[in-house]
């Protein structure tokens, strides 16, 4: 499966964004970073654990998603030297559909995620960013380490990566994508073909 199910859904949160560029020393908060996982984590514990129908809280949900990821930095990044060799019009298709498979993926599973919660632990610069460690608890599973990479340069603070037991899922989906492209002669068309198909099928 292209878009791989990881322990994040499981966390009821989103896959990270493009590996932002080096910054200045001291420009990031890790008080304003942990803040904003705290918010994050209690309105996706909020929507999943409430009332509501499901479509009601797809939508709750995708509407989080929406606000805390840049969804087309983490399309560009995971497609890697790619996206350069990829025509304008197979970018904006590619951009779509990968948006549509993250939030089919995200909110398709709500039901499994009741009783989860997340408990934010400490804040620490890393990689020009802030990386707010997190303990994801769910009812018949062992507690999982999350760790949230939030860059607050920008007036909305924004998770640039989540690090689920030590594995980069940016990089794992980055590198999904690479084995799929190699086995397919690096036809861009081959992938977009198969992310059309995976949302056909979930959607």
């Amino acid at each position: 499966m292209l878009m791989r199910r990881t322990l994040i859904l499981s966390a009821m949160a989103a896959t990270a964004a493009l590996a932002l560029p080096p910054r200045q020393a001291g420009a990031q908060s890790p008080d304003r970073a942990t803040a904003f996982i705290e918010r994050t984590a209690a309105e996706l514990q909020t929507v999943v654990n409430g009332p509501g129908s499901q479509a009601e809280k797809q939508a709750k949900l995708q509407a989080i998603v929406d606000r805390t990821v840049d969804v087309n930095e983490v399309a560009r990044f995971c497609l890697g030297r790619f996206w350069r060799t990829a025509t304008p019009e197979q970018q904006a298709e590619y951009l779509g559909l990968f948006r549509r498979v993250l939030m089919l993926n995200i909110t398709g599973k709500i039901g499994e995620y009741q009783g989860v919660s997340v408990v934010v632990g400490k804040a620490m610069p890393r990689e020009g960013a802030v990386a707010v460690s997190s303990t994801v608890n769910r009812p018949g599973n062992a507690p999982s380490k999350v760790d949230w990479l939030v860059n607050t340069d920008s007036s909305n603070p924004k998770i640039v990566d989540v690090i689920a037991e030590g594995t980069s899922l940016r990089l794992t989906q980055r590198s999904d994508y690479a084995a799929y492209l190699a086995r397919n002669n690096n036809s861009v068309k081959a992938l977009i073909d198969a992310l059309r198909q995976q949302a056909s099928q979930q959607g």
